[in-house]
């Protein structure tokens, strides 16, 4: 008895501008790879020059696109600022979900905290601060970028823990972690950033364990 034969499948055709997957994905790794190239340019121009003094037209022209591209990826110069600060707190929920299953909420934060700003440049840290800390319109979108990070750790210590009853110990512990990157950093800067930053953090740590006890 011979087999029935099934004919083949053949790919659905696609339609008038609709783009292949690999088409869609390279498109997308392309405007990443624009935007982190805008971001990089914009914060070594704020860094040398200051950011009152850059303009959206030096940093399109340092990373080689036109002032219309600027457009498509930030709104304005303090944009591109916030844009670098959600980014870092990105990079510290991911660091608190890697932490190990038997650290206590409080001690994840720190080692999260300590991980995260070791891959910083100090140097470059400071002089953000400053600009940060000299600029008004800056210093409004700092406290909102404080306010993004302390519900970025409250998901982020919720979501390790997994447990529904645990969701006020993570919001609690991400006002204190997020309490302590504020005012451990204006401390460092203040004494001269003398110490490397995960020094300090546990600096500023070892100071919240002794006022809870």
């Amino acid at each position: 008895m011979k087999a029935s034969k099934q004919p083949g499948r053949r790919a659905k055709p696609l339609s008038s501008g609709e783009k292949s997957p690999a088409a869609a994905g390279l498109r997308q790794r392309k405007r990443q790879q624009t935007r982190e190239r805008l971001k990089r340019a914009a914060m070594a121009l704020f860094l040398e020059r200051g950011f009152e003094a850059t303009t959206i037209d030096d940093i399109a022209a340092a990373a080689d696109v036109s002032r219309r591209s600027f457009f498509h990826y930030f709104a304005s110069k303090e944009d591109v600022v916030a844009a670098w600060q959600e980014d870092a707190a990105a990079a510290l929920v991911t660091e608190i979900l890697a932490r190990p299953a038997d650290e206590s909420m409080l001690t994840a934060a720190e080692n999260a905290i300590a991980a995260a700003v070791k891959r910083i440049d100090p140097t470059e840290a400071a002089a953000m601060s400053r600009l940060k800390r000299d600029n008004p319109a800056l210093q409004a979108r700092d406290q909102l970028k404080y306010e993004k990070l302390e519900r970025a750790l409250a998901d982020g210590l919720a979501q390790r823990s997994g447990r529904k009853s645990d969701r006020l110990k993570a919001r609690l512990v991400a006002m204190i972690a997020t309490g302590a990157m504020r005012v451990g950093g204006e401390s460092w800067l203040s004494e001269g950033t003398r110490d490397k930053p995960e020094a300090f953090v546990k600096r500023t740590f070892d100071a919240i364990r002794e006022i809870l006890k």
